[in-house]
């Protein structure tokens, strides 16, 4: 018997299962004594590896943090690294979020597809495995991670102890797969302000922005001190100008200034309009109180403006791999006497950190602007010949019949938290994708499919 039967074998036993894991609420929540993550991901750890215990494998509950199924002997093993967490239901439910009810072929909830749906097909391709005794030389995991919509500590809690897998995959992305996903930073470049000291505009605050990696499409600022009309005017002249949407009014505070722009994602800030440049742009144009102030919303308007790419900041690279630099001005607040933006830059694969930030570092020498609170991901890469990737690519062809192009991203996946590892499915080419959102679901279909092409995909890489 061939592991595309086997798995139609276990149909019934794999929708059952997702169903089980699906019922359970894993929203992170409040820690406690063996819960790091709340009750919800706890209980849903615990979940599947009863799960996997009545499938016949050696399960290891890591003190709530992480778990896993292992299957096979060996030095080395294969991890498929799945995550049982999810991000809150929100509104807009058509069926309950939580009741895993299937519809039209379809099953409904919380998770389906992000990312329990996914891991429980990938523990049932190892179970087809096992039942047919197939031969294998390394062993392998199917990782329960617990904490990826908010950090993925549940992983570093794993790799201070356990050593990292030869080869793997996560099922918590898009088919066919993702071989290069762009290196990204989130940090602040701050400047402290000394009170006003000339005649002119007194800015008293700049808000904007809900997030570092998101194009913000709304800023706003509050003037004390001159006129009203007379800003209102000068707002008009420089919308007709330049096409941004610039209002002014009237505040108890002073005057309100209120740029508009177009959100988008940090990873693709081509797509936005971003309204914190352009708020910087119209206020580039007064004669404001402050000299340091006017310097700093000067220098980031010379040197960013409304570029995406780090051109002008000196930092465009570019690879044939992943494409060019991102560079995305994602908040800004002005208060306490100082002012920060937060910069999401995302750079291509083939090249460092250093290589971003050495003159981005060179353009701030003599500003008095400081870089503060950096976040960095490396890039992951693997080159088009690496043995993982003819693997998974050999499989994805025979089991789809359809040619696995690579795929390289802005973004960042759960395959950089653990080494060795790639994204791989569960979403086809063509299909939406309904992470996060409401109604989210997994199509019954798209699940057995999944699975067969998991359990060939173990098999290739432990075999």
């Amino acid at each position: 018997m061939g592991l595309d039967k086997k798995v139609d074998e276990l149909k019934d036993d794999l929708i059952e299962s997702v169903k089980r894991v699906v019922k359970i609420k894993s929203v992170q929540g409040e820690s406690k004594a063996g819960m790091p993550f709340g009750e919800g991901p706890r209980r849903v750890l615990d979940c599947a590896l009863d799960i996997s215990k009545k499938l016949g494998f050696k399960t290891v509950n890591m003190d709530g943090y992480i778990g896993y199924a292992e299957y096979g002997q060996g030095d080395d093993y294969v991890a498929i690294l799945g995550h049982l967490d999810v991000v809150p239901e929100g509104d807009g439910w058509k069926y309950p979020p939580f009741a895993a009810e299937i519809h039209d072929g379809k099953m409904y909830g919380r998770g389906t597809m992000d990312d329990k749906g996914p891991t429980m097909a990938a523990l049932y391709g190892l179970k087809a495995i096992k039942d047919l005794n197939l031969p294998l030389s390394k062993r392998v995991r199917v990782i329960f991670g617990t904490n990826e919509e908010t950090g993925s500590k549940e992983v570093k809690y794993y790799m201070d102890k356990e050593k990292a897998p030869v080869l793997g995959f996560t099922p918590d992305a898009e088919y066919p797969i993702i071989y290069a996903e762009k290196g990204i930073t989130i940090f602040d470049v701050v400047k402290d302000l000394k009170a006003g000291c000339k005649k002119g505009y007194s800015v008293k605050s700049i808000k904007g922005g809900t997030a570092p990696n998101a194009v913000p499409a709304y800023c706003e600022c509050i003037i004390g001190g001159g006129s009203t009309e007379d800003l209102k005017k000068l707002s008009v002249e420089f919308s007709n100008k330049t096409g941004f949407d610039i209002r002014v009014e009237a505040d108890k505070e002073g005057t309100v200034i209120k740029a508009y722009g177009l959100a988008a994602h940090g990873s693709l800030p081509e797509l936005g309009k971003n309204a914190v440049m352009r708020m910087f742009a119209f206020l580039d144009t007064l004669p404001l109180d402050n000299p340091e102030l006017k310097d700093y919303i000067h220098f980031f308007n010379k040197y960013v403006g409304e570029e995406t790419d780090g051109e002008s900041f000196g930092v465009y690279l570019e690879d044939k791999e992943s494409g060019r630099v991102t560079f995305n001005v994602g908040c800004v607040e002005m208060k306490d006497n100082s002012i920060k933006l937060s910069l999401n830059i995302r750079y291509p694969v083939t090249y460092t950190f250093d290589d971003l930030m050495n003159p981005f570092n060179k353009k701030l020498e003599g500003t008095g602007i400081k870089v503060k609170n950096m976040m960095h991901q490396k890039p992951l890469y693997f080159h088009a010949n690496h043995p993982l990737i003819k693997a998974l690519q050999k499989v994805y062809e025979e089991q789809t019949g359809k040619k696995a192009d690579l795929l390289a991203i802005g973004g960042g996946t759960y395959a950089k938290e653990m080494p060795n590892i790639v994204a791989f499915g569960p979403i086809f080419p063509g299909k939406p994708d309904l992470d996060h959102q409401a109604n989210e679901y997994i199509e019954i279909e798209d699940l057995i499919a999944n699975a067969k092409i998991y359990a060939h995909a173990i098999y290739e890489l432990a075999k």
